[in-house]
């Protein structure tokens, strides 16, 4: 379920100005982050190539295709991501490591310098993410580790397609690509949920629009981008639950035992919603291992927002160059604003001028 990291290689001074634990934290994402670099192959190269299996040309066609149709169409960055192809020769190219106190939806944050401070935090191999993971559960913590296929430097580096990416089916891929080049143009300091929201709204019309260009059966809507929104859409409320559960007037032995009982009751409305799925049970492991407030934190992480983000393409007809410039004026104000500002339902009248006058 965890899709996406903005994790990405820091420089030494940051491994120069830490303890020993985050020099070597830091020495693992660097090491991890160029190994990765370095095997990049040329799109162009990859496609011309005699010896290059057939279903991965087509595939990196198609990432040449999205990638052309974003700065075209989206209006997002026009540069050397996604023009090259890296074979890890992994399913994941790192795994997250959320955290949670027992009784707290807050994620514990992960800072680094440059890009502030995240709500997880990114290993590039499982054993060192499973072994941060055993520290955190030792302080009593709710933890959820979760492999990633996508990996995103902000711009800072030429991104490559990676292998892992390309497991996936062509809209999820467009989706995908459209996400990342998002979190390249706008991107808001020590924000999670502000930035993979913006992300995640952004890729949502992205691949209604490119869906709309595309008349071949492989690209029309598929029924796992309604799957998808409804199981979010349930995750969502029950988070919701939780959540005033942690704030209730009680003591903490009964907040433990409702906890309980509100898993319970989210299990049986999963069976519930399966129902309607025709069979589908791809997220069945998800649901039936580890089921805990890190793991609900890390879908809130990339969907608290984006209804607020909807709201506001309605608000401006779905003009892509007014809904970044009042992105970008949100991106601006501090976190207690954005969050004032993007509650629904959303009165940017009432927030920063600046993004009043950006509508």
């Amino acid at each position: 379920m965890v899709k996406y990291s903005t994790l990405f290689a820091a420089i030494f001074v940051a491994a120069l100005l830490s303890g020993c634990g985050s020099i070597r934290y830091y020495a693992q994402a660097i090491n991890g982050h160029f190994d990765l670099m370095n095997r990049r192959v040329p799109i162009d190269e990859l496609i011309t190539a005699e010896d290059t299996p057939s279903e991965l040309k087509r595939k990196l066609r198609l990432v040449s295709a999205v990638r052309d149709f974003a700065s075209r169409e989206l209006g997002l960055p026009a540069n050397k991501s996604y023009s090259s192809y890296a074979d890890l020769g992994r399913d994941y190219v790192v795994w997250n490591v959320f955290a949670t106190p027992e009784l707290s939806l807050e994620p514990i944050p992960s800072c680094f310098i440059f890009v502030g401070c995240l709500s997880y935090r990114g290993f590039f191999s499982p054993a060192r993410a499973n072994q941060f993971a055993t520290e955190l559960r030792a302080q009593g913590n709710d933890v959820f580790v979760g492999g990633v296929a996508a990996y995103s430097t902000l711009g800072w580096f030429d991104d490559p397609i990676l292998n892992t990416m390309l497991l996936w089916d062509d809209q999820r891929i467009a989706e995908v690509i459209f996400h990342e080049l998002a979190h390249q143009l706008i991107y808001a300091q020590d924000d999670t949920v502000f930035n993979e929201s913006f992300a995640t709204a952004v890729a949502e019309i992205g691949v209604g629009r490119w869906n709309s260009t595309r008349q071949d059966t492989n690209n029309k809507v598929p029924t796992s981008g309604s799957r998808r929104r409804e199981f979010n859409d349930l995750l969502l409320q029950y988070r919701t639950k939780l959540e005033a559960n942690y704030l209730a007037m009680r003591d903490d032995a009964d907040k433990r035992a409702r906890k309980g009982e509100i898993f319970e009751e989210l299990f049986a409305s999963y069976e519930t919603l399966k129902q309607h799925w025709a069979g589908y049970n791809g997220y069945d492991a998800w649901m039936r291992s580890d089921l805990n407030n890190a793991k609900i934190a890390s879908i809130v992480a990339y969907h608290d927002y984006v209804p607020a983000f909807q709201s506001i393409l309605q608000t401006v007809d779905y003009d892509l160059r007014q809904f970044y410039a009042i992105a970008t004026s949100l991106s601006v104000l501090t976190h207690s604003q954005r969050k004032q500002c993007l509650t629904e339902p959303v009165d940017l009248s009432a927030c920063d001028a600046d993004v009043a006058s950006s509508q």
